[in-house]
């Protein structure tokens, strides 16, 4: 029998559980920090998913897995960010929220800088949505910006299971391959949050590629070949032309069954990565400051120890952050 609950019972972004950030006291956000100074920042979008399934699929399919993961190890997760960059095939289709790649930077950017002066110096930004080429930069921003030791890593949960959302003519448990509101995705989706997705108004659709076979990867990165999906421009029609629905492939050959072994590999693997750091980082420490900054350590100190503490904020280094 699996450790995980799937689907889930529900959220938990407005329950007092001990889980977010937003939903805890002062006091005891300082009780949780002195156990576990680790948080996950669930990052997603607000996207056309098509007729069957909500808004904010890419969201809720990070949330529910960071929410399972702080009850197993006793990190905490941030309410997540709502809104999310886009590839330029999604330009255009009505219910999805593109935020310019600049605006979505700072935005990740101060978010990361906050949570490090609360003291959540160990961050996980755990991606539920095909933006992998802006995030990667938030981060190294933050890093030359600040140069304070921090632990900062950002996962999209399809690296993690390749073999998980392949079609089975590549090895994996679907029909068809992995691209958007699909059979796939939708069987995820039912994996955790089953009371948003309709499944009697799934449809199937085609998407167009405009380039030969054997270039340009598929969602998820999951064939290995040589052009992920956002490294490019016109190698693929635009949504709003070729699938208005909003789903492009076969929603209705959706299944949760299909989805629960890749789930619990997302959900193991994320249970290792937060106990491997915070085994080699207990609450309190961090890489060696020696090695990854020049700032004087008399510096980092007192930014170490906060403002309430004898010590300073962060921005006393940089504003804005």
């Amino acid at each position: 029998m699996t450790k995980w609950t799937l689907p889930p019972d529900g959220g938990h972004m407005d329950r007092p559980t001990g889980i977010y950030l937003q939903t805890m006291t002062g006091k005891e956000t300082q009780d949780r920090l002195a156990k576990n100074d680790l948080i996950i920042l669930p990052i997603g979008s607000t996207e056309n998913h098509g007729p069957h399934a909500c808004s904010g699929e890419d969201t809720f399919l990070v949330t529910r897995l960071a929410e399972q993961i702080a009850q197993k190890t006793g990190c905490t997760v941030a309410e997540p960010m709502w809104y999310g960059s886009h590839p330029y095939h999604h330009l255009g289709m009505p219910g999805t929220v593109v935020i310019p790649e600049e605006t979505f930077t700072d935005y990740l950017r101060a978010i990361i800088a906050g949570l490090w002066n609360t003291g959540f110096r160990k961050q996980i930004l755990l991606n539920g949505h095909g933006q992998d080429y802006v995030i990667p930069m938030a981060i190294h921003q933050f890093g030359k910006k600040y140069q304070v030791p921090s632990l900062i890593v950002n996962v999209n949960w399809w690296f993690i299971i390749k073999e998980h959302i392949r079609d089975k003519a590549h090895g994996g448990p679907f029909e068809t391959p992995f691209v958007h509101a699909d059979e796939c995705e939708t069987s995820f989706s039912l994996g955790l949050f089953p009371e948003m997705i309709k499944m009697e108004e799934a449809v199937d659709t085609k998407g167009q590629s405009l380039m030969p076979p054997g270039h340009i990867d598929g969602s998820g990165s999951a064939y290995n070949l040589p052009i992920p999906f956002w490294q490019h421009m016109g190698a693929s029609a635009i949504e709003v032309i070729v699938t208005p629905e909003g789903v492009v492939g076969s929603a209705t050959l959706a299944d949760v069954e299909k989805a629960k072994p890749g789930l619990t590999a997302i959900l193991d693997y994320l249970e290792k990565l937060v106990n491997d750091i915070m085994n080699m980082y207990p609450p309190g420490k961090l890489p060696p400051l020696e090695k990854i900054t020049q700032r004087t350590r008399e510096e980092i100190d007192a930014l170490l120890k906060g403002p309430l503490n004898s010590g300073r904020h962060l921005y006393t280094i940089a504003y804005p952050p």
